[in-house]
Parts: C-alpha cells; structure tokens; sequence
C-alpha cells in the first residue's frame, strides 16, 4: 500500500514560516501577465519568430519563420489526392456503358420485342475517320442481338460488334464517333510493380452508379486464373490477369484500370466471388490485350496455334513434388507440366503424357504459362513445326510437332 505525506511522523526541523515565498509569488505572476499581454504584439511586429499553421484543403501548410515562403513549402503541399482527381477527371469521358439488348421471351414487354439483357463497361481505344472503337469483355456482349454504347455525358449510341473471343474474354466494337470527345491513353502492363496505385473505372450495378472510380493498388502480376466454360469441372484455359484490390462489381467488367498517370494497363474483368474474400479482383494485362484487340479489330476473330494439352505452370505445384512425382533434376527451376492430352491432336501425335514437363520450345525458355502463350501466340502460327523439350521420370526428351487449329 503506497503512504501520503500525512501519515509519516511530524519532522522536528521543517520551518513553519517561510518569508521568502510571498515575493516570489509575486514575481510569477507579473512574469504570466508581460508574457501574455507583450507576446502577440511581438510577434505581429515580427521582432519574434513564429510558427504559423494553415489549413489548406486537405494539406497542412507549415511554414517556419519564413514571411516570404520557400520551396520547401511547395514540396509539403504536393497533393496525391488532387493528382487523382485530376487523371480521373480526364479519362472518365473515355469509359463508357454498354448495354446488351436480346430478344425477349416475352413479345409485350416491349413493342419490338426487344429487352436489356445485362449492363457492363467498356474503353474508348481509338477514333479514326469518325469512328469510335470500344473494348469490352467478351461475357459483356455474350448472346447480344445489339447493343448499345452510354457515353459519360449520357448520349445512347448504336454499336456493331466487330468480333469477341471467349478465352481472352475481350470484345471489338465499333460506332459513329462524332459524339465522342476523348479517348485513353494505352499504358503497359510490363512495367507495372506490385504495390503501385490502380483506379477503377465502370458502372458497378448498371447505368446507375455509372462512371463510379474505386482506387487500390497492384497487388500481384502475372496471375493465372483456371476458367471453366462448359462447366465440366476441368479447366479449359488459364486467364492471364493482373490482380489488385481496386474494387470491381457487376458492372465494372469491360471497364479500365488505370496508372496514376491516366494510362490504360488492365480491362477490368472478373472478381473472385466468395463471402470470405475482399479486395481480389482481376484485369486482362493490357500488353496482353491490344493483340486480340488488333485481331478483332481485323478479322473478327482470334485463331490460335495449338497444342491439344490442358497444361499448369511448375510453380503451382509444391517443390517436393518435383522430385517425388515429377523426378525432375535439380538443375530444372521452372516449366509446365502437362495434365492430359486430347486424342488426335498435335501434342497426342507427337507422343507427349500426362505429367510430362515441357521447358522449352525451339530453343525459348518455357518457365511458367505465360512464356508458353508468348511462344506460341507471338512468335509462332498455325501449321508451323515447333521443336519441345520437356521431362519424363526426370530424362530429357524432345519432341516435334505440326501446331494446329484451337
């Protein structure tokens, strides 16, 4: 238990009297009063420094003994939040609607038959001899007998749709671009670092929250994401995606995700959709994209090479398995491994299995998913003969084959 002054015995030499005490307290008190009426005369006269704050905005403007105002302040008062604004301002004309009209089953909700089948978004790319080009996602004009553009300051467009791919999901479109004022401005994905800020540009809901803008960050590159489109439980592609956690709903897909400099880098295009995640969210690389997007634009449509194996990255499999499955040597750091093979097709033929891992085609280093689609949709065509090297029960092997149709 802790003691008061009060309950130690009296001390026999302590003082009872104590004259000097009443002229000092006399002398604090007229120090307090000098002080507190000669203090602000003083300092407005600028005979003392002072410190001056103020508010300015959201930013905190602090200046130290300098009337006339330095660089140093200047640097203080770099707003990012005012840099965001101001790209967003900028590009938002370039994000518009689309709207996916389909025959309705039901001949008088509408007079023609017609109803709006779903809402998405999509980017003004280019405008060339007074046409105006959009892309969106594939899954956006999916089943769409027309469709319709929503620019930002409300005007309804007709559009064509000049061609879609479902493994990329992207979609062409194509429209009368007199109404159309701005177009963005394509970045690159390469370059992009994890942990970078990304907005998110699209009308999440449909038309109603249109041109909403979510701000997050890269949070990872080079993700590949299993897509199952006949629902059979087998992945029929892996989805190239830039992942961050800029918010993106119903809605958003087809829409833009952007640098901090207002350049395109990704389309948004697909969240993960599940109670107990948040903030994972998915865009097509835009390096990845413009390709298709030229292919679309002049053909309609996009024809692969083709290998005939529903294969995964190396990476995606636990290093001990590399040795206790695959038996591969410990000079192999990277590949894919193949998990079935299509009768009669170019990879059957030449011989390739299950479990085979492929590390190399006609002398490219084939580390991941990623180097493979490189090889084969950048730099090879149909009915070309590629050389593979791949790994069965830990040999090396090679294999050549004629590249098909997908």
């Amino acid at each position: 238990m802790g003691y008061y002054d009060q309950h130690y015995p009296p001390n026999p030499h302590r003082k009872k009297n104590k004259p000097w005490l009443v002229p000092v307290l006399l002398g604090i008190v007229i120090g307090i009063l000098l002080v507190v009426v000669a203090m602000p005369a003083l300092i407005k006269s600028d005979i003392m420094p002072g410190n001056e704050a103020t508010q300015q905005g959201n930013n905190l403007d602090v200046k130290h003994g300098n009337p006339h105002g330095s660089d140093l302040n200047q640097t203080i008062n770099v707003d990012v939040s005012t840099q965001i604004t101001d790209v967003v301002e900028k590009v938002t004309p370039a994000v518009v609607g689309v709207i996916n009209i389909q025959k309705s089953g039901d001949f008088w909700q509408q007079e023609n038959g017609d109803s709006e089948a779903g809402t998405g978004s999509g980017v003004i790319y280019k405008k060339e001899d007074g046409t105006a080009y959009v892309v969106t996602n594939h899954h956006v004009v999916e089943g769409a007998t027309s469709l319709e553009v929503v620019l930002s300051n409300d005007t309804h467009l007709d559009a064509e749709l000049i061609g879609s791919d479902l493994f990329s999901d992207l979609a062409v479109l194509r429209m009368d671009g007199s109404d159309v004022k701005q177009v963005m401005e394509l970045g690159s994905s390469d370059s992009i670092k994890v942990g970078e800020p990304a907005i998110a540009i699209g009308n999440p809901l449909g038309m109603m929250f249109s041109s909403s803008v979510t701000q997050g960050v890269i949070s990872g590159t080079q993700r590949t994401i299993p897509q199952d489109f006949n629902q059979d439980g087998r992945a029929d592609w892996q989805a190239e995606v830039i992942q961050t956690d800029a918010a993106i709903n119903p809605g958003n897909s087809g829409g833009a995700l952007i640098n901090i400099n207002g350049q395109l880098i990704g389309i948004n295009s697909m969240k993960i959709n599940q109670a107990a995640v948040e903030g994972i969210g998915f865009a097509i690389p835009i390096d990845s994209a413009i390709p298709i997007i030229e292919e679309l634009e002049a053909t309609g449509e996009v024809t692969r090479p083709y290998l005939g194996v529903e294969i995964y990255s190396l990476d995606e499999v636990p290093q001990a398995e590399w040795k206790n499955t695959l038996h591969l040597p410990k000079n192999v750091e990277g590949g894919v491994y193949v998990w079935s093979v299509e009768p009669i097709s170019p990879a059957d033929k030449a011989g390739l299995k299950r479990l085979d891992v492929i590390t190399e085609i006609d002398g490219n280093p084939v580390m991941n998913m990623i180097d493979l689609r490189k090889v084969l949709y950048q730099e090879k065509k149909i009915g070309d003969e590629v050389t593979i090297k791949y790994y069965r029960d830990g040999k090396q092997n090679e294999a050549k084959l004629t590249l098909g149709t997908q």
